[in-house]
C-alpha cells in the first residue's frame, strides 16, 4: 500500500494541474465535449481500454490486472454549473456564466491521478478496475442511469465513490450506511387567476395572493402531515409574475424541490402538495397546472462496504478522523449505481484550516482545498486494492 501512497504523492502536482485546467474550461450537463475527450485521451495514453460516448457523453476506462479476479468500479462526475464565478484565482473559469462550483473538476482529477498510480501497479493487481467518468450529474435525469443502461456496470462486483465536501475540514472522512443522501424531486406549478386593475381587486382573482397563500400553506405539510420522526424538505425557489406594479396578475409560475428519504413520504408529498394547491385555488375560483417530476432516488449505502471503507480510511495518510455523518438532504445520481451493485459513497473533507469561511457548494465563490484530492485518491485506491486482495 505504501507504493500506492508514494505514487499518488508523486502524481499530486499533476492532479492539481488537471483540476485547474478543467476548472478553467467548464462544460454544463449534457453539453460536455472537450472534457470527456480530455479524459479519454488521458486513459488511452495509460494504455487502458476506453469506451467513449457511454450513455451519451460518459467515458469508461478499464485497467486489467495481471491476473483474473474481481472487478471494482470507481466513479467521478465531470459536469459544471451555470454560475458566474466570483473567485479571484489564477485558474478562474474562462467561460462566461459557467463554473465548477461543486468540485467535479476535483473529482475527475482525483480519479485520473489514481488511475495513473494504479496503472503503474497493474503487474501486482489481481482483478480489474473500471473508471467511470460520468457526465451530467447536476441535471436530472442525469448521466448515471443511461451509462448503466449502456453497460458501465457490467461485470462489476463493487463500486466506490466520494464527494469532496467543502463544509467539512480537510482530514475528515464522513461515512454512513443506509440513506446518506435524499431523493431530489422537482415541482412546477402555474396558478391561473383573473387579472385586473390594482385599485379594483374585487373584479379580479389575484394569482399572486393565491400563490403566496399556497407557498405558506404547503409548508404545513412538513410540520403537520409528515411523521416528525421522518424527514422532508419543501423549497419553492422560483416565483414569477411578470406584471406592472399596479396590475393584479392573472398568472403566476412556481417551481421548487422536494427532498425525502422514505418512499411513502415521497408519495405523500407528491399527492398532498397538489391537494393543498387544489384547495387554495378552489376557494377563490382559480385554476392550476401541476407537474411533479421524480428526480434521483435516495443514495443508500450498503452496510458491509461502508464498514469496509470506514475501517481502512482511518489508516490512510492525511485522514485524521473518520466520522459517521447524519444524512444530507442534497441529491446524487450515484444512487442508481448502488441500486445495481454493492458499494458505498462517502464524503472527503475539503475545507482548508486557513479559511474562516467555506462557501457552500453551488456558490459563485465555492472552492476546496486541493490537498483533499490526495486524501480522496488514497482512500479510494486503498479500498480498491484491499477489496481485490480479499
Amino acid at each position: 500500500m505504501e507504493k500506492l501512497f508514494t505514487l499518488l504523492d508523486e502524481n499530486y502536482e499533476e492532479m492539481v494541474g488537471i483540476r485547474r485546467h478543467l476548472h478553467e474550461y467548464p462544460e454544463l450537463s449534457f453539453e460536455e465535449v472537450e472534457t470527456p475527450a480530455y479524459i479519454a485521451a488521458y486513459h488511452k495514453k495509460l494504455g487502458h481500454e476506453v469506451r467513449e460516448g457511454v450513455g451519451g457523453r460518459g467515458v469508461v476506462a478499464l485497467l486489467r490486472g495481471a491476473r483474473p479476479g474481481k472487478t471494482v468500479a470507481l466513479r467521478a462526475d465531470f459536469d459544471a454549473l451555470a454560475i458566474q464565478e466570483e473567485n479571484d484565482i489564477p485558474f478562474k473559469s474562462k467561460v462566461a456564466g459557467k463554473m465548477h462550483a461543486c468540485g467535479h473538476d476535483g473529482h475527475t482529477a482525483t480519479l485520473l491521478g489514481l488511475a495513473k498510480a494504479l496503472n503503474h501497479m497493474k503487474s501486482g493487481i489481481t482483478g480489474n478496475i473500471i473508471f467511470i467518468h460520468q457526465h451530467a450529474e447536476e441535471v436530472a435525469p442525469g448521466g448515471a442511469k443511461p451509462m448503466i443502461e449502456d453497460g458501465c456496470l457490467d461485470g462489476v462486483d463493487v463500486i466506490f465513490g466520494t464527494h469532496l465536501w467543502a463544509p467539512t475540514p480537510i482530514g475528515e472522512i464522513l461515512v454512513k450506511d443506509g440513506a446518506i443522501m435524499a431523493a431530489a424531486d422537482k415541482v412546477e406549478i402555474a396558478i391561473q387567476g383573473k387579472g385586473g386593475h390594482g385599485a379594483e381587486p374585487h373584479h379580479s382573482i389575484d394569482a399572486v395572493t393565491l400563490a403566496s397563500q399556497f407557498v405558506i400553506s404547503a409548508q404545513q405539510l412538513i410540520s403537520r402531515r409528515i411523521d416528525p420522526l421522518k424527514s422532508a424538505v419543501l423549497t419553492i425557489g422560483h416565483f414569477e409574475a411578470i406584471n406592472p406594479f399596479n396590475v393584479i396578475a392573472d398568472r403566476v409560475k412556481l417551481a421548487g424541490t422536494i427532498r425525502t428519504f422514505e418512499e411513502d413520504v415521497r408519495t405523500q408529498m407528491e399527492q398532498e402538495l397538489e391537494a393543498v394547491l387544489n384547495a387554495t385555488c378552489l376557494a377563490f375560483g382559480a385554476s392550476y397546472e401541476y407537474r411533479y417530476t421524480r428526480g434521483y432516488p435516495p443514495v443508500y449505502n450498503h452496510q458491509k462496504e461502508t464498514e469496509f471503507v470506514a475501517q481502512l480510511a482511518s489508516t490512510v495518510p492525511g485522514v485524521e478522523q473518520v466520522k459517521t455523518c447524519p444524512p444530507f438532504m442534497v441529491g446524487e445520481d450515484f444512487a442508481y449505481y448502488l441500486e445495481k451493485v454493492p458499494g458505498t459513497f462517502f464524503f472527503t473533507g475539503a475545507k482548508s484550516p486557513e479559511w474562516e469561511t467555506a462557501y457552500p457548494h453551488h456558490h459563485a465563490r465555492f472552492d476546496f482545498d486541493e490537498r483533499a484530492m490526495l486524501i480522496a485518491a488514497k482512500t479510494l485506491g486503498k479500498a480498491t486494492l484491499e477489496y481485490l486482495k480479499d
